[in-house]
């Protein structure tokens, strides 16, 4: 993908606001918020050099109620390649801006020596780096072959390695406190913005191709029933084979014909096919009898993948396809990151652990009954497992009804955090689960490291008088602050997570805008007392419906089985539900949708517009507007 330049380097700015300047239709300048969950537009009091269409900061003016925006910057075009994702670093506060020092320290960092006669070498192994096509930096490689131990008949010996972060991001350094302050790599769709600079993230750090790198490897024993029998971890100099792309390696593996000139990815997979990549694939099918035998929670929901040519504008929205290479990648994954937490624990060191709990009881009693609403059973009663909700699943033979319960049962559990304390991963289905495997782009990764060099004397030497600290190993002050740093970076994450989703929703909703007014195929996500949301199938994107615009006669709310039903028609309207809806609004800035139904009267000179002469409003009626009987579960026009 081409690098653009950025629009600008986004200030902090938690007080102030960002919008784009619009003219109504009596002349005056409002700033209208770029943040869709902001329904109200503010009067510009001083915009400045500012033109109506420009991405601005502006910061209140004035007292409640009569508040005016001041533009303090112009940001530009907020149509610009990547504008769309500098808005959602703005919005949500992302650091994205290397201090010079932490620059500075990351290029003497990335010229330390490699330190081979100290590490175990394993550049005589086929190692490969098996990742997306696209992806801006590869932390982890992997090796498998048959186990020559005739007491591990069967068995596979395998090697997980992960880019030496920690040898180069040292505690106490420049570059670890921001690596804390950054807490993970924020992924858009048009760039990346990096935990590590780019000398370390995407050059030393990452496993390219046929070069010499420091990793952290981690050395699997399975067993012919899958099971991890044994483990070590070691600081090793590898030299991965190839990088391939996870469709090549599938092709490789399902023996594809290749139509036009293979690309040296293919080429590469072919050509590793019986070293590589056939092994791998042999000690996974282990792996996978292990996964099915412990039979985590099986949710297969598709991911929306924003497609951009090389002028950084949207080409398509497209569901991920899910291959068995992810499959494999993500086995070989779980288990190094499960032998990081059970060797430190063995050793008695310090864990951050990966936790995901135990549904609470009050989703679950919202889910048996949105169950009952399908004349399923749920006892609340029984221990509740992995299986018990892909028990659910596998009882349901309609495609469509499986995936609405399948919606149901992800909304009915917990976020995922990171802790000290090790309350285990529910949905993986495992008592001691810790994150190791991406050290790039996952501060939590980099202290595991820090603790498995403690625990395992994994101490390298630093060249006397340096500026770079000699320990990297797990320090005084990680150790002491592991619970705050926990809950710092678990809140870096979803900060990260909402970013990247309000990225996507924009992307979406500009791809959409050349389409409204038009008839679109939908499934509906969320019903409140309000109206119902829906998605466009194979795009994303939520919009809403608002009871107003659905007829004359009551709809009585029903919350148990989210659904609104006409009190006269009898139509009625639940999650998961598809159906057809006519686009009335999509609006890039905010990543805001609108629908109607299709038998709604459209406005007259075609497609709904925003009503520009007043602010916060679609046809002078109030966008958040609540009815008439919303409190009893019926609303009328």
């Amino acid at each position: 993908m081409r690098q653009h330049d950025v629009m600008k380097k986004l200030a902090k700015a938690e007080e102030e606001l960002l919008g784009v300047v619009e003219v109504m239709a009596d002349g005056k300048l409002w700033l209208r918020p770029v943040d869709k969950r902001i329904r109200k537009d503010t009067p510009i009091s001083d915009v400045g050099n500012a033109k109506p269409g420009d991405l601005v900061l502006a910061e209140p003016h004035g007292r409640p109620p009569r508040i005016a925006a001041r533009v303090t910057d112009i940001l530009g075009d907020p149509f610009a390649p990547r504008s769309f994702s500098l808005i959602a670093i703005h919005k949500h506060g992302i650091p994205h801006v290397f201090p010079e020092r932490v620059e500075e320290e990351a290029i003497t960092a990335s010229a330390l020596p490699l330190h081979e006669d100290k590490r175990e070498d394993l550049r005589h192994l086929p190692i490969v780096a098996i990742d997306p096509s696209d992806a801006r930096d590869h932390d982890d490689a992997v090796w498998a072959t048959p186990d020559e131990d005739e007491g591990n008949a069967g068995g596979y010996k395998a090697i997980v390695a992960i880019a030496d972060v920690s040898y180069y991001v040292r505690p106490g350094s420049a570059l670890d406190k921001e690596a804390r302050k950054r807490g993970n790599s924020v992924y858009f769709p048009d760039q990346v913005v990096p935990m590590l600079p780019h000398d370390l993230s995407s050059d030393m750090c990452s496993l390219r191709s046929g070069q010499d790198r420091a990793a952290m490897a981690c050395h699997l024993t399975i067993n012919a029933q899958g099971k991890v029998t044994a483990w070590r971890f070691t600081r090793a100099v590898i030299r991965v084979a190839a990088v391939l792309a996870y469709e090549d390696a599938q092709a490789a593996i399902d023996g594809t014909e290749v139509d036009a000139a293979p690309t040296p990815s293919r080429k590469q997979a072919d050509e590793l096919l019986d070293v590589a990549l056939k092994p791998l694939w042999a000690c996974w099918a282990l792996l996978r009898k292990a996964r099915e035998a412990r039979d985590p929670l099986a949710l297969d929901l598709p991911e929306r993948r924003v497609v951009l040519d090389e002028h950084g504008k949207i080409v398509s929205v497209a569901v991920r396809e899910r291959l068995d290479a992810h499959m494999l990648i993500e086995d070989y994954m779980i288990a190094a990151n499960v032998a990081a937490a059970k060797a430190l624990e063995a050793k008695k060191a310090p864990v951050m652990y990966r936790v995901h709990e135990v549904p609470s009881r009050e989703k679950l009693v919202a889910l048996k009954d949105y169950l009952a609403t399908f004349d399923m059973d749920f006892a609340l009663g029984q221990v509740i497992r992995p299986s018990t909700f892909n028990a659910l699943i596998r009882k349901i033979a309609e495609a469509e009804e499986k995936e609405l319960i399948m919606v149901q049962i992800l909304r009915s559990q917990t976020q995922a955090y990171y802790a000290p304390q090790n309350m285990g991963h529910f949905g993986l289905a495992l008592g001691s689960y810790a994150h190791f495997t991406s050290p790039i782009r996952r501060y939590a990764d980099l202290l595991v490291h820090r603790a498995l060099v403690g625990a395992h004397s994994l101490e390298l030497p630093v060249p006397k008088g340096g500026t770079i600290p000699d320990r990297t190993a797990l320090s005084q002050d990680d150790y002491e602050n592991m619970g705050r740093v926990g809950e710092l970076i678990s809140g870096h994450e979803r900060r990260a997570m909402e970013a990247e989703r309000d990225t996507v929703d924009r992307y979406v909703a500009a791809f959409l805008s050349a389409h409204v007014g038009e008839i679109v195929k939908a499934r509906i996500t969320g019903v409140q007392n309000f109206g119902f949301f829906a998605t466009v199938d194979g795009l994303g994107g939520d919009g809403l419906v608002p009871v107003s615009t659905m007829g004359g006669e009551y709809f009585h709310y029903d919350e148990a089985g989210k659904a609104l039903q006409g009190a006269d028609s009898g139509d009625r309207y639940t999650v998961g539900q598809r159906l057809e809806l006519r686009l009335a609004e999509a609006d890039p800035i905010n990543g805001s949708l609108r629908f109607e139904l299709p038998d709604s009267p459209a406005p007259r000179g075609g497609p709904m517009k925003r009503d520009r002469t007043r602010p916060g409003t679609h046809r002078g009626r109030p966008m958040n507007i609540r009815h008439q009987g919303a409190k009893r579960g019926k609303h009328k026009r």
